[in-house]
């Protein structure tokens, strides 16, 4: 799920990833454009629904591509993702647009 909060002037948006974890992981990390797809640099805060959760501010009138990684090595999309973008495995990324 993606909730984006525009800023006063337009040029940034916080925007919320909250991963469900059907999978019921351990640990998520959101990976990104706007993080060089690092696998750890991006850390997800698990909730008490079991869930994860974390809020970006990003410059906006840009799409980014991104996923969440589960328990270190488990790549997935986000189901409500404003779009899906071929990646080079032979997968997709799921996609941001502000």
């Amino acid at each position: 799920m993606l909730k984006k909060s525009y800023s006063k002037t337009g040029t940034v948006c916080r925007v919320t990833f909250k991963y469900e974890n059907e999978e019921q992981a351990a640990s998520a990390v959101l990976a990104g454009e706007f993080n060089d797809w690092s696998p750890t640099r991006t850390p997800m805060k698990k909730l008490k629904d079991g869930s994860f959760s974390v809020t970006l501010s990003l410059p906006v009138a840009q799409s980014y591509r991104f996923r969440y990684v589960l328990d270190g090595n488990i790549w997935v999309n986000d189901n409500d993702a404003d779009g899906y973008s071929p990646n080079d495995y032979g997968e997709a990324n799921s996609v941001l647009i502000l």
